[in-house]
């Protein structure tokens, strides 16, 4: 009996190759088309076909994975929306039209459109969570270090308040210290939300990151990585405050140890 192929189409960072390596132990043939200019090429290596597709470019991406004879695909790996306003590529007639039909440019008006877009090519978007198991975010202190009280209760102040803005589909992230919001993830990404708050805060900030209410697992699966630690550390922040049994933290291990070695805290709440 053939293999089955899956269609991973990959954006920013290391979830794609963590997601490939997960659907090959699930027995899946893996052919990636990796999203430029954010996708990061090493992907190559972890996958059983690669190639790359303009990020503007709707139709050369349902193109390619129709001309593979894929009928399943999984999203992984971040693509910023500031990329519809840089202007630094031209979108194909099918994204034009695409974009046209859109009542707005929220999150998940494009991503629900997206998904039907490939479903009317019988191109079936599978939920992230099918191989990301190992990454979701468990509750309780993940780091030696504890949370000091008004740690604690900056993340009470916050945690709602970071669902909120996922029901309002404005972002994930908020950045808090003293029972007031520092910085709010809206178009720019969390990293960037992450020092834009932090550099407000001065230090010690609590940074919490949530799944929207009605989480599509299929797209926009909130993870936390290396890059989120680094960003903390660069404007001192102390606490990674991330939901638990609804979140991803990519590379784990390596992410609490950095974490431990920046003086940040982690909870799964």
């Amino acid at each position: 009996m053939p293999m089955r192929t899956i269609g991973l189409i990959a954006g920013m960072g290391y979830l794609p190759v963590a997601v490939a390596e997960e659907a090959r132990r699930q027995g899946y043939r893996v052919f990636a088309v990796g999203l430029e200019p954010v996708v990061d090429e090493a992907l190559r290596d972890f996958v059983d076909e690669f190639t790359l597709v303009n990020v503007a470019k709707l139709g050369a991406l349902i193109k390619t994975l129709k001309g593979a004879a894929l009928t399943e695909a999984v999203m992984a790996g971040k693509v910023p929306k500031s990329l519809l306003y840089k202007n630094k590529t031209m979108p194909d007639m099918r994204a034009v039209s695409f974009l046209l039909k859109l009542k707005n440019h929220n999150d998940d008006s494009i991503l629900n459109a997206l998904v039907e877009e490939f479903a009317s090519e019988g191109i079936t978007m599978l939920n992230i969570t099918s191989f990301t198991a190992g990454m979701i975010t468990p509750a309780g202190l993940l780091t030696k270090k504890g949370l000091s009280k008004d740690e604690q209760k900056d993340i009470e102040f916050g945690f709602p308040l970071a669902k909120e803005m996922g029901r309002l589909d404005i972002g994930q992230t908020i950045v808090v210290k003293g029972r007031a919001v520092m910085a709010v993830e809206a178009i720019e990404g969390t990293d960037m939300a992450i020092r834009r708050g932090g550099e407000l805060a001065v230090s010690g900030a609590v940074v919490i990151k949530t799944s929207k209410p009605n989480q599509d697992k299929r797209f926009d699966y909130p993870a936390v990585g290396l890059d989120t630690i680094a960003a903390m550390a660069d404007v001192k922040a102390r606490v990674l405050a991330v939901e638990a049994g609804n979140t991803l933290i990519v590379q784990k291990d390596a992410v609490i140890k950095k974490a431990q070695g920046a003086g940040i805290s982690i909870i799964g709440v």
